[in-house]
């Protein structure tokens, strides 16, 4: 009876421990990651925790993105979510939309530092998504975009992921008719892709 019993408090303790080590990720995006236009089920960020679970990462995964924010709307969510999930990582998936609008990089650029700061007080480890954007407003604009992404990483120190949607974007089947959101067809990949680049860094 004593043997049984100490088997038992001692499954209970495993189970309570790797209960414990599971790590929390929020994701902090726009509606490439909010699941738009589709069931939030379907959606990638939905999709993560079992893509990790099965390379041995117990994760919950908060889908803190939101259709159309930029990286100025982020920065108003970010405090409240920092403080009522109290994420181990943070992924900033932003800046799109500001692209798409012809921010000034500088702008996006600031904000994005904001956002990893504010994410770093609070205690949370960062990750940010490379974006691109289309060349709507020229060339020179296009490439400054593109290159404050690793020019922010490096400068903060945190890895920086690639950006999914260049793997999406050459499947014309996977892609909405706008031509820049992926349909609910491309989110396992997205999932699994996300799941992998995730796993060198938790």
């Amino acid at each position: 009876m004593m043997r049984l019993l100490s088997l038992l408090l001692v499954l209970c303790f495993s189970s309570v421990t790797q209960a414990a080590v599971k790590t929390t990720i929020l994701i902090l995006g726009d509606s490439l990651s909010a699941g738009y236009q589709m069931p939030i089920e379907q959606s990638w960020p939905s999709l993560l925790p079992k893509e990790l679970q099965q390379k041995g990462i117990e994760a919950k995964v908060i889908n803190g993105s939101i259709s159309g924010d930029t990286t100025g709307n982020g920065l108003q969510r970010l405090p409240s979510l920092l403080k009522q999930h109290q994420p181990d990582w943070v992924l900033i998936e932003l800046g799109a939309n500001d692209g798409l609008r012809g921010f000034p990089p500088t702008t996006i650029q600031r904000n994005l530092n904001q956002l990893i700061e504010q994410s770093k007080q609070a205690g949370s480890q960062v990750a940010l998504m490379q974006i691109m954007v289309p060349p709507n407003y020229g060339k020179r604009y296009t490439q400054a975009f593109s290159n404050l992404y690793p020019e922010v990483a490096k400068q903060q120190d945190i890895p920086l992921l690639p950006f999914f949607l260049e793997n999406v974007i050459i499947k014309p089947e996977w892609m909405m008719k706008d031509g820049l959101h992926p349909k609910a067809d491309a989110q396992p990949w997205i999932a699994q892709f996300m799941a992998s680049q995730l796993q060198s860094i938790l």
